[in-house]
């Protein structure tokens, strides 16, 4: 920050002069003025912040030693030299009384000017230090001390220091609004803690730095991963500048920010309360959603309490998700979660799951599979449930993982009918010459004749029946192809007893008798 100078003398040239040295010093100065008169000068000193001043100490009307007092007095902190080209020990008594930061004579030396300001601007600049911290220090004493009241229950009045901190901001009406960093628990759980500080750091300045650019109020921290906004901007700006600083939040960083929003308030009573609004807004994240603004008009549904619907519903999760039917597991769920559990807390969400898994694993385990197996959960309660912040997420992971499931049994339920048919299709070639019936095979597979005709022709795509007509019909074209063997034996050979039914039917298939087909392929 540049050191503010004023140059006083009633001479032009000298004034001049003074003004071009301390330009070319090569230090951080800025020559807010120059007066030719004490009076002009003090008038300058109540426009502009004035941090040292090097004025003439024999001036008409007012002395330089009138001046400085009364600049003194409008600003105790300014640093005044004095210049003269008298040696006169009545001048240099009179500014140490006034206490004068230095003295210097005419004709002044360069070296000597550029010396004297820079030991002048070395002290202002570790007084401002040392303003800088004891401020900070004391707003931050002010701010934890403003956050242990607004955190009490039923406050007494703001003491008088805290008032002044409030004063200014309920003239006009103000809100509190709380910030929180989502997700932190689960998105960081693989990162070092020192990756992980240094992104709530980086977040935090984000944070910091848009509420001091946008001017949004009074700016706490509360710890890493949670700030406390307090702003008397009009309601519609406030809220478009915290929807700007969400949005710029997700865009600079891994992780986003929820804010939750009280109503304003004119008193201290009323921007206590704004402030438990916006934390019970704030609350509303575990089932509003995150990366977003919620305002304290947001009701809570009364809380819903599971009962046999729950069962029944379940019921059919587990039904939908055997039959690969995702659209209809996405439904119980939705059902589940947000139907069933109105308004419910993580506590009920929590039970809800434990049952929904346990029934799910006791009814798969009656068909030989285990939910957590399958699933590969490495306890019956994934620890991962419990770092998710919102219902909605844990909807999503419950939605992924079910469907997973649901594809890995339907995988494996292809799996083994294809292995059945397979099995199915190796028996009626090595039966090929024998009289084959479904309800044969069925008995042979232990299964009904219904049921395997239906999966056989699910799986296969045509009926039973009409497979081994074809499959015989291909080893009759082969036997055909051998011309050494009769007609009538190769029926013989099929299991066919009546010679008019064996040429019926293979002609049916191909179009054409078995002669034809001889004749056909001149066998």
């Amino acid at each position: 920050m540049s050191i503010n100078v004023l140059l006083v003398d009633d001479e032009a040239i000298d004034l001049e002069w003074m003004r071009r040295r301390v330009l070319t010093s090569g230090l951080n100065i800025t020559v807010v003025g120059t007066a030719s008169s004490g009076f002009n000068a003090l008038k300058i000193m109540e426009e502009v912040q004035v941090d040292i001043i090097l004025s003439d100490i024999r001036m008409p009307i007012m002395t330089g030693t009138e001046f400085a007092r009364k600049a003194k007095a409008l600003s105790p902190k300014t640093k005044i030299v004095f210049i003269s080209g008298h040696e006169d020990f009545s001048y240099a008594k009179e500014a140490i009384e006034i206490n004068a930061s230095g003295y210097l004579l005419k004709p002044v030396q360069d070296k000597d000017l550029y010396e004297m300001l820079r030991t002048l601007c070395t002290n202002m600049e570790q007084e401002r230090e040392q303003d800088r911290s004891f401020t900070e220090a004391l707003s931050l004493v002010n701010k934890e001390l403003l956050l242990r009241w607004f955190d009490e229950a039923s406050p007494e009045p703001a003491e008088p220091h805290l008032r002044s901190l409030l004063n200014p901001l309920l003239q006009k009406g103000a809100a509190a609004a709380v910030v929180e960093i989502d997700d932190l628990e689960w998105k960081m759980r693989d990162w070092s803690e020192e990756d992980t500080r240094s992104i709530t750091r980086q977040i935090a300045e984000v944070i910091k730095a848009f509420a001091e650019d946008a001017k949004l109020g009074i700016w706490i921290a509360v710890h890493h991963t949670r700030f406390v906004i307090l702003s008397s901007l009009p309601q519609d700006s406030f809220l478009s500048l915290l929807e700007e600083l969400i949005r710029k939040v997700a865009d600079s960083s891994p992780c986003t920010v929820t804010v939750g929003v009280g109503q304003y308030a004119a008193e201290e009573a009323g921007l206590h309360g704004s402030y438990q609004q916006a934390q019970a807004a704030l609350s509303a994240k575990w089932l509003l959603g995150k990366n977003r603004l919620i305002r304290d008009t947001i009701q809570s549904s009364p809380r819903g309490t599971p009962g046999g619907q729950i069962e029944q519903t379940v019921d059919q999760l587990l039904e939908a998700i055997i039959q690969y039917d995702l659209v209809a597991i996405d439904d119980h769920l939705m059902v589940l979660f947000t139907k069933d559990l109105p308004g419910a807390g993580r506590k009920e969400v929590y039970e809800l799951i434990i049952r929904i898994t346990s029934k799910l694993h006791a009814d798969l385990q009656q068909q030989n599979e285990n939910l957590y197996e399958l699933l590969q959960w490495e306890s019956h309660q994934p620890d991962i449930l419990f770092q998710f912040e919102t219902i909605h997420d844990i909807l999503s992971w419950m939605r992924r993982r079910f469907f997973e499931l649901s594809e890995l049994l339907y995988v494996k339920r292809q799996r083994q009918k294809r292995k059945l048919i397979d099995e199915i299709m190796r028996y009626v070639e090595e039966n090929l010459e024998k009289k084959i019936t479904l309800k044969e095979v069925a008995a042979h597979f232990d299964f009904t004749p219904n049921y395997l005709g239906y999966l056989f022709k699910e799986e296969y795509g045509l009926p039973f029946s009409e497979y081994v007509n074809e499959r015989k019909t291909n080893r009759v074209s082969e036997l055909l192809s051998d011309p050494t063997l009769k007609i009538y034996e190769i029926a013989e050979r099929m299991g066919y007893k009546n010679i008019i039914y064996f040429n019926r039917q293979f002609k049916q298939i191909t179009g054409m008798t078995p002669g034809e087909y001889r004749k056909k392929h001149k066998i």
